[in-house]
């Protein structure tokens, strides 16, 4: 039953939240906070959980907080909840990324709504796909996703083009893992699936694990292994934006998760091969593979999956929820 906009109870925050925590971040590290304010929810980046050595300009940290963003949206459409998004706020809040205000007077972005039962579905899937290809009216429904966000599309078409793709993963690799401080914050992100973060691992698992990561560089035998699944992913698809500012990769964020939920309903599911985007020099060759105008900000691989995954780890919605009544000048929230 749709749910007045006056009535930014609790319980109505812990809806929208439960559905934002269940968005994808990188090391599953979970880089936000959620700080409610009149019938506003301003998405605040929570800098502590940042990872300087993988992501030095916070872009993959704040692409995140822009997929928790818009599973708010969904879950708000489902509710029947009509909602406004402003951008970031500049100086005045340099943490908050965005702000979703509930609206009494708006009708619900109905089409989101049934995106909602895709949320708890969603993986990244990191194992082989099936061997199935994907038809192209799916691919299609992939790239509308991403435009209605603002971001472009692109599948990697052709031996030669996939090939090229998966070099730049290897080399990106290759560079990761050549260096020791980026393998210690990779090891710091083990923890045991109880913390509710982090790549998890058996509990006494994750001491060893450490440090073996810590010690050696396995990036060739990491690149091998990526190749390999990029070689066999059915399709291989970069995410762009015009821009590459903060309110960019916000967008980016949302387009990623509407791009991702739109699979989900596919039935597809997909990883992340970002090591080109990750590294700057890669980057603009990854940009020039694929023949766009912009910014790469995701590479994408999509397919069937052959089995059924556990849900990540997540830490609980009031571990994340601010409540606060310091509404900024001039603003309703």
């Amino acid at each position: 039953m749709p749910v007045a906009a006056t009535e930014l109870t609790r319980e109505v925050v812990t809806r929208l939240v439960g559905a934002a925590v269940m968005a994808p971040s990188s090391h599953n590290s979970q880089p936000w906070i959620f700080r409610v304010r009149g019938r506003c929810i301003g998405v605040i980046a929570d800098r502590t959980r940042a990872l300087p050595a993988n992501d030095p300009d916070d872009r993959e940290l704040t692409l995140s907080c822009g997929c928790a963003l818009f599973n708010m949206r969904v879950a708000a459409a489902h509710a029947g909840l009509g909602t406004r998004v402003y951008g970031p706020t500049g100086s005045s809040d340099p943490d908050c990324v965005a702000r979703l205000e509930l609206l009494a007077d708006a009708a619900p972005e109905f089409v989101l709504g049934h995106l909602y039962e895709a949320i708890p579905r969603r993986r990244t899937y990191r194992r082989t796909f099936a061997e199935r290809p994907i038809a192209g009216a799916t691919l299609e429904a992939l790239a509308a996703a991403a435009n209605s966000e603002g971001a472009w599309f692109h599948v990697l078409q052709g031996d030669s083009q996939r090939r090229q793709a998966a070099e730049l993963i290897a080399e990106g690799d290759d560079t990761q893992w050549a260096d020791p401080v980026w393998r210690r914050e990779l090891a710091a992100w083990m923890h045991p699936r109880r913390s509710g973060d982090g790549l998890t691992l058996p509990d006494l698992a994750v001491p060893l694990a450490q440090a073996v990561i810590r010690t050696f560089d396995m990036g060739h035998g990491v690149a091998a292994r990526d190749v390999q699944l990029a070689d066999a992913s059915p399709v291989l698809a970069v995410l762009g934006t015009r821009g590459d500012d903060l309110a960019s990769h916000v967008e980016a964020g949302q387009a990623l998760q509407r791009t991702l939920l739109t699979a989900c309903q596919h039935d597809l599911q997909a990883s992340f091969l970002n090591q080109p985007i990750e590294i700057s020099v890669l980057r603009m060759r990854l940009l020039q593979l694929a023949g766009q105008t912009g910014y790469p900000q995701m590479l994408l691989r999509l397919g069937y999956p052959d089995r059924e995954l556990p849900a990540p780890p997540r830490r609980p919605p009031d571990a994340v929820i601010e409540f606060t009544s310091d509404a900024p000048p001039g603003t309703s929230c």
